[in-house]
C-alpha cells in the first residue's frame, strides 16, 4: 500500500451567493457540484466529505451544471461559467479530474452555463453541445467532439440579457431547443435548424425578469418550468401537433403558440400551450428544477415532480393531483427567524429523496424525505463554510478543533464527528460563537473555551463558551464532559443577540424560562426583516443544521477591551495565556504600538512603540521570553521579557533587536513569522517572495545592543509569501518543518537546519508542495500547525505518522492537510 506524503484530509467551504452554482448529479454517484470562490467543489452528500476540488477558473464561479445521460449512467462531464469570462468543460474520471478544456470568447462574466449530449444525423457519436450567456448580452453556443471545442454560433441580444438557459430536444426528434429566460419578461426559444438556432416563438406572461427555466420530458410530450420576479412559476407543454384537420367546437381552448421546422427531409409542427400558473410564493422566485427521471429495478421512472426556491426563504415541491391533475403544492420547507434573506437555488437528488436549498447567506440546507411519512422532511448535515475570505484560524490547545474567524462577518468553529461505532470520523461546523456587524481580520485563543476577535472596529472582543456548547462539543467528538468541564454553576446556557445590538448577551438558566414560546415570536417577523429567535437549549448527539447553527450557537461575549485608534489588524497571545497583544491599521508610530494585554484583569500592561506602519502578524516564542513583530514597514522587532520583580507586577517587555530598511533582507511587506519549537530561531516571510531563519535569540543575554541576523540562506520560493508556520515536532532527520503559504494559494513544506558553512548551503531542503485540486486558489491568510504536545498520529494499517496543519484564505475556503512525517 502507498502511503500519501501529503493530502487535503478536511475542505470546509459553501456555494458562492449567485444564484445557478449549484448542480447536483442525478447519476449514482449523486455528486454536488458547486462554485466556492474560482474554484469547482465535489461533494458527497451521503459520506459527507469533500471528493475534490477543480480549479482552472481565475474570478468567481457563478454558474455551474451536470452533464445528464439519458440512460441514468453516472454524469463524469460537467461545465461551469465564471468573472473571468470563461467557460471550462471538466471530465471527471473516478471522482477525479481527468481533463479540462477552456472555451474562451465572451467579453464579460458568464453567469449561466447549459449542456446536452447530441447525437447529429451525418455523425453518429454522441457530442456535447453547450451553450452558455454572459453579461456581454450575447449567448454563445459551443460544440466539443473529443478534445475539440468550436464555437458554432453568437446570438446577440442588444441591450438585454438573458438570465437562464435551458437546452432540451424536441419531441420524437434529435432536434435541439433553447428557452432563454431573458430580463424583457418573455421566454425565448431557439431551434437548431441547418446547424444554425433560430428563433421560433417567445412566450409572454411573466411580468418580471425571468430567473429560472428549465425542459423535463414526461411522456410524449415536453414541459418548459419558468420562474420569475413576479412571485410566480409558469409551465408550460411543448407537444406535436396532429396533421389532421381541427375538429371546431366550442370548448374553451388556451391559446396556443405554433412553429413549424424541418427534420430529416419532412416538416413537423409543434405547439406551445401554458399548462398551470403556481402561485404560493410571497417574494422573486430564483429557481426552478424538475425531478430527474432515474431507473428502479430496470425500470425508467418519471415522477412528475417541481421544486422551486424563493426569496421569502422558503422551498416548495408541486406535483399534480392524481385525480383532478391539478398542480398542488405538496410540501414547503424553509426557514424560520435567521439572518438570511432567502434561496438561491434548490436542486433534487437523484430519486427525489432528498432536496438542497442554496441560502442566500451561502449555506446549504438539506432536507430527507422520512420513509414512515412521504409529506414529513426533516433536516440533514450537509458541509457548510465561510462565504467571504477567511482572515484567521486558530486549533485549539489540546488540537481537537479550529476556530476560524472571516470577511462574511462570522466566527466559525470546526470539530470531528466521532460515531459511537467508531465507523468513520468528519470534520463539521458545530457552532458559530460570533455573528458580527463588521468583518472579522484576526482571533486568538485565550484557553481552550475562550477566544478573542478583532475586526473592522476598534474594539477586541472576548468569548467565552457557554455550557450547552461544551456538552455538545463533548457527544458529538467523543469527550468525556467530566474532564472537559469543570463543575461551574455560573457558567451560562447560552448566548442570544439584542435588537439592534453587536454584543451577545449570556443566557442563563432562568432567562430560559421566562422567555416567550415559539409560536409568540414566529408572527413578529415578515418579509426581510431580521428576527433574531431566542436561545433553546438542547443536547446534540451529532453536529447541528444550518438552522441550528444560526440561532441557537452563539457565546457570550464577557469582556470589550478598548485602547486601539483604528481597525484591529493582528492579535495573539503567549503559551501560559496571561498576556495578550494586539495591534491596529496604522499609517503613524504613534498608531502602530502594539498594546499588551493581562488576561486576568482585561487591563492594559503596556504599549511597545517601535513599527511606523501597520504591524501584520505577532508571536511569542514558546517559552513566552520574546515577542517577535512584522510589519509593513518592511521590518521585525524583538521584544525580550524583563525578570518579573513580584508577583503582582506584569511582566514588562523591552526592545531586544530590530532591523530597519537598510540592514533588513526583506524589500516588502512582512506579512507573516513564526518561531521553532525551542525558541532558539525566527522565521519570517515577505511579499518579495524570500523566507528567512533569524537567531539564535539568548534570552541570557543582557548587552545593551543586539544583533540578530539571518543564519539561513535566503529561500526564494518563487511567490509572493503570505503564510508561514513552522511545526511543533522535528522530522526523523531532527530538522525544522516549515510550511509556507503563497498569494497565488499553493503551500510548500520545506525542512531546515543551521549549518555550519559560511555561505549556508543546502540548509533548505524542498519536500513537497499541493497540487492543483489540494492549493487554495486565491491567497493563503493563515497556516497553523496542530499541537500534537511532541506526539503524531499514526494509524494502524498504513504504517506512517501523520502530522496535521490547518490553511485558510481569500477563496473562502478552510482546510485541514495530513503530512506523512517519514517522508518529510
Amino acid at each position: 500500500m502507498v502511503v500519501p506524503v501529503l493530502e487535503a484530509a478536511h475542505v470546509f467551504c459553501c456555494p458562492n451567493r449567485v444564484r445557478g452554482a449549484v448542480s447536483w448529479s442525478p447519476g449514482p454517484g449523486g455528486l454536488l457540484a458547486f462554485g466556492t470562490s474560482c474554484s469547482v467543489v465535489l461533494y458527497d452528500p451521503q459520506k459527507r466529505v469533500v471528493v475534490t476540488n477543480l480549479n482552472g477558473h481565475t474570478s468567481r464561479v457563478n454558474c455551474v451544471q451536470w452533464i445528464c445521460r439519458q440512460d441514468g449512467s453516472p454524469s463524469t462531464e460537467l461545465v461551469s461559467g465564471g468573472s473571468d469570462n470563461q467557460v471550462i468543460h471538466w471530465e471527471i474520471e473516478n471522482n477525479q479530474l481527468l481533463k479540462a478544456i477552456h472555451l474562451q470568447g465572451h467579453e464579460g462574466p458568464v453567469y449561466a452555463v447549459h449542456a446536452v449530449y447530441q447525437r447529429t444525423a451525418s455523425d453518429a457519436a454522441l457530442h456535447t453541445l453547450i451553450v452558455s450567456a454572459s453579461s456581454d448580452s450575447t449567448v454563445r453556443f459551443w460544440s466539443k467532439k473529443g478534445s475539440e471545442v468550436t464555437c458554432l454560433q453568437t446570438l446577440t441580444f442588444g441591450n438585454g440579457f438573458a438570465l437562464a438557459l435551458s437546452l432540451f430536444f424536441l419531441p420524437g426528434t434529435d432536434v435541439p431547443i433553447l428557452a432563454c429566460g431573458d430580463d424583457d419578461c418573455k421566454i425565448h426559444l431557439f431551434v437548431q435548424q441547418n446547424d444554425q438556432f433560430q428563433k421560433v416563438l417567445f412566450l409572454c406572461g411573466h411580468e418580471d425578469w425571468i430567473r429560472g427555466v428549465e425542459w423535463a420530458a414526461f411522456g410524449r410530450d415536453i414541459f418548459l418550468a419558468s420562474c420569475s420576479q413576479d412571485c410566480l412559476i409558469r409551465i408550460w407543454r411543448l407537444y406535436i401537433k396532429s396533421t389532421s384537420s381541427e375538429i371546431q367546437d366550442d370548448k374553451i381552448r388556451l391559446k396556443e403558440n405554433t412553429f413549424t421546422i424541418e427534420n430529416e427531409g419532412s416538416k413537423a409542427t409543434f405547439g406551445v400551450t401554458l399548462e398551470t400558473v403556481l402561485a404560493g410564493h410571497e417574494n422573486w422566485v430564483n429557481a426552478v428544477h424538475w425531478q430527474p427521471s432515474f431507473y428502479k429495478d430496470g425500470v425508467l421512472q418519471q415522477p412528475m415532480r417541481l421544486l422551486s426556491a424563493s426569496m421569502d426563504k422558503t422551498m416548495i415541491l408541486w406535483a399534480p393531483d392524481e385525480e383532478s391533475g391539478v398542480w398542488l403544492e405538496q410540501v414547503r420547507v424553509g426557514e424560520v427567524g435567521g439572518n438570511t434573506l432567502g434561496f438561491y437555488d434548490c436542486q433534487f437528488n437523484k430519486d427525489g429523496s432528498m432536496i438542497i436549498a442554496h441560502a442566500f447567506h451561502g449555506a446549504l440546507h438539506l432536507w430527507k424525505q422520512s420513509t414512515v411519512n412521504p409529506r414529513e422532511w426533516t433536516p440533514e448535515i450537509v458541509i457548510s463554510g465561510h462565504f467571504d475570505g477567511v482572515q484567521d484560524l486558530m486549533w485549539d490547545p489540546e488540537g481537537e478543533f479550529i476556530i476560524t474567524v472571516g470577511t462574511d462577518q462570522t466566527t466559525r468553529l470546526f470539530a470531528p464527528w466521532k460515531r459511537q461505532d467508531q465507523s468513520q470520523v468528519t470534520w463539521h461546523e458545530i457552532a458559530r460563537p460570533q455573528i458580527h456587524g463588521y468583518d472579522l481580520k484576526c482571533l486568538t485563543m485565550i484557553n481552550r473555551f475562550q477566544f478573542v476577535s478583532g475586526a473592522d472596529e476598534k474594539v477586541l472582543r472576548v468569548f467565552s463558551a457557554p455550557r450547552n456548547f461544551v456538552e455538545n462539543f463533548c457527544v458529538i467528538s467523543g469527550q468525556s464532559l467530566s474532564h472537559v468541564l469543570c463543575v461551574d454553576s455560573d457558567l451560562p446556557e447560552g448566548a442570544t443577540v439584542p435588537a439592534l445590538g453587536l454584543s451577545n448577551k449570556a443566557v442563563f438558566q432562568g432567562d430560559i424560562a421566562s422567555q416567550p414560546s415559539d409560536e409568540q415570536e414566529l408572527f413578529t417577523s415578515t418579509g426581510f426583516e431580521y428576527h433574531q429567535l431566542p436561545f433553546q437549549p438542547s443536547l446534540l448527539t451529532e453536529p447541528p443544521t444550518e438552522d441550528h447553527l444560526l440561532q441557537n450557537t452563539l457565546w457570550p461575549e464577557v469582556q470589550k477591551l478598548y485602547g486601539h485608534g483604528y481597525e484591529i489588524f493582528s492579535v495573539t497571545c503567549n503559551n501560559s495565556k496571561t498576556l495578550l497583544a494586539s495591534a491596529c491599521k496604522a499609517a503613524k508610530k504613534e498608531h502602530a504600538a502594539i498594546i499588551l494585554w493581562n488576561t486576568a484583569s482585561w487591563k492594559q500592561v503596556q504599549n511597545l512603540v517601535f513599527h511606523s506602519l501597520t504591524v501584520t502578524q505577532m508571536a511569542f516564542s514558546p517559552d513566552d521570553k520574546f515577542l517577535l513583530a512584522v510589519s509593513r514597514d518592511r521590518t521585525w522587532s524583538l521584544w525580550k521579557r524583563q525578570d518579573v520583580i513580584s508577583p503582582e507586577f506584569d511582566p514588562i517587555f523591552s526592545l531586544f533587536a530590530f532591523t530597519n530598511k537598510v540592514t533588513s533582507v526583506h524589500s516588502r511587506i512582512i506579512w507573516s513569522c513564526d518561531w521553532s519549537p525551542d525558541s532558539k530561531y525566527f522565521f519570517t516571510g515577505s511579499r518579495d517572495k524570500k523566507v528567512v531563519v533569524w537567531g539564535e535569540c539568548d534570552p541570557s543575554d543582557d548587552s545593551i545592543e543586539h544583533s540578530i541576523g539571518p543564519c539561513s540562506s535566503v529561500l526564494d520560493v518563487g511567490g509572493a509569501v503570505t503564510a508561514v508556520s513552522v511545526c511543533p515536532v522535528l522530522n526523523p532527520s531532527q530538522r525544522y518543518v516549515v510550511a509556507v503559504g503563497l498569494e497565488c494559494g499553493k503551500i510548500c513544506i520545506y525542512t531546515w537546519k543551521k549549518t555550519q558553512q559560511v555561505p549556508e548551503i543546502n540548509d533548505w531542503i524542498h519536500c513537497i508542495e499541493t497540487n492543483q485540486s489540494q492549493s487554495h486558489t486565491l491567497a493563503i491568510r493563515k497556516l497553523c500547525w496542530k499541537n500534537c504536545n511532541g506526539k503524531v498520529e499514526q494509524n494502524e494499517g498504513e504504517g506512517a505518522e501523520w502530522l496535521h496543519f490547518a490553511s485558510c484564505g481569500e477563496d473562502h475556503t478552510v482546510k485541514i492537510y495530513r503530512v506523512n512525517r517519514c517522508a518529510l
